[in-house]
């Protein structure tokens, strides 16, 4: 695959907003201010408000929407938001839920982008855990997605809600992208019992996994529940000696990239 330009720009939280081959996609969409949440016996506290309003991301082409059941993903300014996207990528049940025009996506399958001006990119569910083994039933069903900008997914990996596990695994087997953007945080909303997103660890098995791809890690500052920082993402991988492979994005600050 050739070398190719790509724009990503930091909301906040898990959403970044990709400009792709003249399109421009954004991952689960948070644009709520700081505030608290009940659901069920969680609270879950935002500390951090997006970098950018709904209005000064402009039009976007599609949503990758990794699921829609927690608030961290799809706050309610996100949910309203998905409206005015050109399309709407999520799981099948989360498809279920939200209605129409949103696309649910089993793992593998794809769906392509098309403008006759700019191209096909396109998509592919990838799979995803939120979680330790079992956790499935408790956290609900999560994609991440693979894009592509020929007929593989060998552009950009984005992870969704997942840990490090077999299901990642796979899709190193399958695609090469250059840009892995991997949710990061060690992510802990029920507590110390497990973590719910990548930790440190999770995030350096999957740099390793993609041997070819810069690493971007994101959903690992702004709320309560997370239990690794930025900070700390950096300095594992300095330690690792995998320094060079980490780009870090500054809130609402565009970085391009050459990959």
């Amino acid at each position: 695959m050739l070398s190719f330009e790509t724009t990503v720009t930091l909301i906040g939280g898990p959403t970044v907003l990709i400009e792709l081959g003249g399109f421009r996609l954004l991952t689960d969409p948070t644009f709520d201010a700081p505030g608290s949440y009940q659901r069920a016996v969680v609270t879950q506290v935002k500390n951090t408000g997006p970098a950018l309003s709904p209005e000064a991301v402009g039009a976007i082409d599609a949503v990758l929407l990794s699921h829609d059941q927690h608030i961290d993903n799809l706050d309610l300014s996100g949910r309203a938001f998905l409206p005015s996207a050109g399309r709407v990528f999520t799981t099948p049940v989360g498809a279920e839920r939200l209605g129409q025009p949103v696309r649910g996506l089993a793992p593998w399958e794809s769906a392509r982008l098309d403008a006759a001006d700019r191209g096909s990119p396109l998509v592919t569910a990838t799979p995803a855990r939120h979680g330790p083994p079992g956790i499935e039933s408790a956290m609900g069903e999560v994609a991440g997605f693979a894009l592509g900008l020929e007929t593989r997914g060998d552009a950009i990996y984005v992870t969704g809600d997942t840990v490090w596990y077999e299901g990642v695994a796979e899709v190193a087997k399958r695609f090469r992208p250059r840009l892995v953007i991997l949710f990061a945080g060690a992510a802990r909303p029920r507590g110390p019992a497990f973590h719910a997103t990548m930790d440190n660890n999770d995030a350096i098995e999957t740099a390793h996994a993609f041997p070819q791809a810069r690493i971007i890690g994101v959903h690992n500052d702004g709320w309560r529940h997370f239990t690794e920082s930025q900070a700390d993402l950096a300095q594992a991988f300095t330690m690792l000696g995998l320094a060079s492979r980490l780009q870090s994005l500054g809130p609402g600050q565009p970085v391009r990239l050459t990959l």
